[in-house]
């Protein structure tokens, strides 16, 4: 007799079109007799938008829920959404990839029938990641200030640049003139840092990467540093704030505020199958030693 287990879903409310990967989830999830919970906003969008037999599910409003998994079919800013639900809950999250790139949400559609069974037999890593903390000396963040992918600082407005005086562990690192500052986790090193030429980090390194979007010096490098060490950052701007995104959440803050990011107290938990290997994952994605000669059209 197999396991009744509990699944908390979270879901990209915007891709009606691909309904029928969220019909089969629920098929499966049915199938193996399952307690599934659903964020009320998901619940809301297929019920308006789409034809899925939404019949049996357990509504929940905001974080008022409690799981062994928590599923997320989307892309990884889905995930990301799901993560900052999930908090310092503890609850491994499947990210299931109905997006583009998908780092974190990388099990495709067709693997689920197979990744399932993998769960209820108990064959499937549970991967610890760092978040990072954001506290601010003056001003209350109205957002979550925890990231499991990145904490950037950038410009609000396309006049100028910013100036960001970089501090760590209390000594002066650099000052920064650019358009932004982007502070990395490991798991954050594929997304946004790396579009602006930061390094990727092996995601048990134990590190945090600080990148400059657009810097007005050539000279101007990423650096990696230890997650254990603390940052604090000064910002200067000719329109007096600035933008600060968690995890591409954003709001404005005020010039003069003293910003400080550590590590949080907690980690989100990332479910793997068993197969999975970060390199791997990486010669996929970035499509590294692939010979681009060959997926070219003919002249």
């Amino acid at each position: 007799m197999q396991n009744t287990l509990r699944f908390a879903l979270f879901g990209n409310a915007f891709q009606a079109h691909k309904s029928a990967h969220i019909a089969h989830l629920l098929e499966i999830l049915r199938r193996k007799e399952a307690q599934i919970s659903i964020s009320s906003e998901f619940h809301d969008f297929l019920r308006h938008h789409t034809r899925t037999d939404l019949g049996g599910l357990e509504v929940f409003e905001g974080n008022n829920f409690s799981a062994d998994m928590v599923l997320s079919i989307g892309g990884d800013g889905t995930f990301l959404k799901a993560a900052s639900r999930v908090g310092n809950k503890e609850i491994p999250i499947l990210g299931i990839n109905t997006g583009r790139l998908g780092f974190l949400a990388d099990i495709s559609p067709d693997q689920m029938e197979e990744t399932f069974e993998e769960i209820y037999r108990g064959e499937y890593k549970a991967e610890s990641r760092r978040v990072l903390k954001l506290t601010c000396n003056g001003q209350v963040l109205k957002g979550y200030p925890y990231g499991l992918n990145e904490i950037a600082i950038l410009k609000r407005d396309s006049s100028s640049m910013i100036t960001i005086h970089a501090y760590i562990n209390g000594e002066l690192l650099n000052v920064y003139q650019a358009d932004g500052l982007v502070i990395s986790t490991p798991t954050g090193s594929t997304a946004y840092s790396l579009s602006v030429g930061g390094p990727i980090l092996v995601p048990q390194s134990g590190t945090i990467s600080l990148t400059a979007v657009a810097p007005h010096s050539l000279n101007v490098r990423p650096i990696v540093i230890r997650d254990d060490w603390e940052i604090t950052l000064d910002v200067e701007s000719r329109s007096h704030n600035f933008l600060i995104a968690v995890d591409g959440r954003s709001e404005t803050c005020r010039e003069g505020t003293r910003l400080t990011i550590r590590r949080g107290e907690y980690f989100i938990r990332i479910v793997k199958r068993c197969h999975h290997s970060f390199f791997n994952t990486l010669r996929d994605k970035m499509m590294w030693g692939a010979d681009a000669r060959y997926n070219s059209p003919e002249p």
